[in-house]
């Protein structure tokens, strides 16, 4: 699962894959926080490796690093979901329609091609903006469901 998921983020998000691989390594893993050490071990990797692949993801906030009490070894473990590391995050949507109104500015009222395609831009990005927020609500309440009728 490890080399297709790093595979995956490679191709579709241009991570490195050891990222990718680090991922996958820890959706499974038992337990589920573990030191840079033993991932380099299961993953076949050295620790600056996982090092940088952590740095790396704990920037977008998909890992995150704990020191327990009285050890000397970072544990890493997956963050728990949430909207912002999930793809919900309306953040980035916006500044991509705030971008998109820059440039009509720039163009002015001219009509043209340059000018329907920011408009469009602005369009679906306030759109995603609007509407993301509700989509991660409604997906709460189906994986909620999902997970009852599973009991």
């Amino acid at each position: 699962m490890a080399d297709h998921t790093g595979r995956f983020y490679a191709e579709r998000y241009g991570l490195p894959p050891v990222s990718g691989r680090l991922i996958g390594y820890l959706y499974a893993c038992q337990p589920a926080e573990q030191s840079i050490n033993e991932i380099a071990k299961a993953l076949l990797t050295s620790r600056s490796a996982i090092n940088g692949a952590v740095n790396t993801l704990e920037a977008q906030r998909l890992v995150k690093r704990a020191r327990p009490a009285g050890t000397r070894a970072d544990l890493i473990s997956l963050t728990p979901l949430s909207r912002e590391n999930m793809g919900f995050d309306p953040t980035e949507y916006q500044q991509m329609a705030n971008l998109a109104r820059e440039g009509l500015e720039l163009i002015g009222d001219e009509p043209s091609e340059r000018r329907d395609s920011l408009e469009a831009v602005v369009s679906l990005n306030e759109f995603m903006v609007e509407r993301l927020p509700q989509l991660y609500e409604e997906w709460v309440v189906h994986y909620k469901e999902e997970q009852s009728t599973k009991k």
